[in-house]
């Protein structure tokens, strides 16, 4: 990370000693945080997402609360069941816990690998954007995802703006 600061910083300073006898250098930086939270796209991502794995959700929600009563049928009336009901109603309980976790497990990497093919799509969407706004307004550099910047350089507005009338 301490190379990357570097590199950023020396690439600064050459851009601005290049510069200062020519024009102003004009730069700009856009919160991708603020984009994947507040552009239409990016919302509309995340309702799309919503509607796809609710129903799996659902069934693992369903699947969470017959685990527990299982559980608590077994914890309550162990000591009065048969040995042979009482390892039956284990193993049953055994089995739909791996098939609940095998399944809990597919479905976050199912909602993380869609996840990250919307933000790829959205990230697509705003660098178009950014790169049009750079060249109208004549940026020489956009940032993204620093630790901190002044907010008068901040352009993550114009970049939302662009992205909700291109819709």
């Amino acid at each position: 990370m301490k190379i990357k600061s570097l590199v950023v910083a020396s690439l600064l300073s050459a851009m601005f000693a290049t510069s200062l006898g020519a024009t102003e250098l004009k730069v700009g930086y856009v919160n991708t945080q603020r984009i994947f939270r507040d552009a239409p796209a990016a919302q509309k991502a995340a309702k799309k997402l919503e509607g796809e794995f609710a129903k799996r959700e659902q069934d693992l929600q369903r699947m969470a609360k017959q685990l527990q009563g299982l559980q608590e049928n077994l914890e309550k009336n162990s000591v009065t069941m048969a040995e042979s009901e009482r390892r039956s109603k284990e193993k049953e309980f055994s089995e739909l816990s791996r098939e609940f976790q095998r399944r809990q497990r597919e479905f976050r990497e199912d909602l993380n690998l869609r996840q990250n093919e919307e933000n790829a799509a959205v990230i697509e969407k705003a660098n178009k954007a950014i790169k049009q706004i750079a060249e109208t307004e004549k940026y020489d550099l956009i940032l993204q995802d620093v630790v901190w910047v002044s907010p008068r350089l901040d352009i993550t507005d114009r970049v939302i703006k662009a992205l909700s009338d291109s819709k």
